[in-house]
């Protein structure tokens, strides 16, 4: 039986550490410290976006994000009533028309999407909650930075719109200091003339869990939080000490020996030297076993690189390790869909032993049961 195990305490401990930093540079004007937004997409980054939202509402987060109408939709049919916050900027008149009578912040982010939503706010007879996105050059969604003057007049005539924050997305905040710094005086400059025309730009957040750990100076009102709650991220960060979150467990289905000069697994990548006793292990790719998180994005990359990959490391002979009742052992050919082989020689291994994998939760199918303990 597998499942994903996240240690409650080391999430809470994690909570915490980013808290503290969250309060690092005091208070804004309005006597409030940076406000945490937890974002809760792709399946709670795989620790189960219900579980993991509620466990954050026990810990004093209340400002959530989310990436598709879907996943709003999974936090409003749980009964959760708290800030939503929808990432992505649409034009599609179902979903925005679902999102607003929902309580959920739309993002705004062309001419189109701030029509719509004026439009079925002036219909549904509401004052449509919004956050306005600007696009500093990560080429998504948002008004171009350089387009100033089509926003204002844009923005100056939707009278049924409340815009109650400003963001932009860091495309390189992990690795390259000097395109991220651009992008945030890009932002700034639009947050000027924006006010100059008496355009409300609420709420003002841009960092992401990267930014927010490598620049402070850029944490404004609010921080978007996903990555850095597991404490598994695309850089170091021994600055504020998080722990990883999230292993996955699962036991040993058979084992055997083999003899001298006996291949294993797909491709012929490994020959054994000697007769070698092996585990049979249920876990593969698909449960997230030797894939990497991207460079500070969520979505795996197309799991075939990590196939392609696989078979250049074990040519390489470079080792991937697993734990079986608290024993290093090394797993042996490539990593299947779902299965793996590791050595077992000479250790007290047997059918139906713990099995344990420093995974990324957020690429294991969330079929697959997450544990808190």
């Amino acid at each position: 039986m597998k499942k994903v195990v996240i240690n409650k305490e080391d999430l809470i401990y994690n909570i915490e550490k980013i808290k503290e930093h969250a309060e690092k540079n005091g208070k804004d004007d309005n006597g409030e410290y940076t406000k945490i937004i937890a974002v809760v997409k792709g399946n709670g980054y795989g620790l189960d976006i219900i579980e993991f939202t509620k466990f954050l509402i026990d810990q004093g987060i209340d400002f959530f994000a989310v990436a598709t109408i879907e996943e709003a939709k999974k936090i409003r049919q749980a009964g959760i009533k708290n800030n939503l916050l929808m990432l992505s900027s649409t034009c599609i008149e179902e979903d925005v028309k679902w999102l607003i009578e929902n309580n959920v912040i739309l993002t705004v982010g062309s001419e189109l999407s701030v029509k719509i939503a004026n439009e079925l706010g002036k219909k549904l007879e509401k004052k449509v909650r919004v956050h306005l996105k600007i696009d500093t050059g990560f080429g998504r969604y948002g008004f171009l930075y350089s387009e100033r003057d089509k926003m204002i007049e844009t923005l100056k005539n939707a009278e049924n719109l409340k815009i109650e924050g400003t963001f932009t997305h860091f495309s390189l905040a992990f690795f390259n200091d000097k395109y991220t710094k651009l992008q945030f005086k890009r932002f700034i400059d639009c947050i000027e003339v924006l006010k100059m025309n008496s355009i409300e730009t609420g709420m003002l957040h841009v960092c992401n869990s990267s930014a927010f750990i490598k620049f402070p100076s850029m944490h404004l009102n609010a921080v978007r939080i996903g990555s850095a709650f597991l404490g598994r991220l695309s850089l170091p960060n021994s600055t504020i000490g998080l722990k990883k979150i999230g292993v996955l467990e699962s036991e040993v289905a058979e084992t055997k020996k083999l003899p001298k000069g006996f291949n294993i697994g797909y491709s012929n990548t490994y020959k054994t030297k000697k007769e070698t006793e092996i585990a049979i292990i249920q876990c593969g790719y698909m449960d997230g076993i030797n894939m990497e998180i991207g460079r500070d994005t969520f979505r795996p990359i197309d799991k075939l690189r990590y196939i392609v990959r696989d078979i250049k490391d074990s040519l390489k002979k470079q080792k991937l390790t697993v734990k079986i009742n608290n024993q290093v052992c090394t797993i042996l050919g490539r990593v299947g869909t779902y299965h793996i082989i590791a050595e077992i020689t000479g250790k007290n291994v047997k059918p139906g032993d713990k099995v344990i994998f420093n995974i990324y939760p957020g690429y294991v199918d969330s079929s697959i049961r997450r544990e808190y303990q």
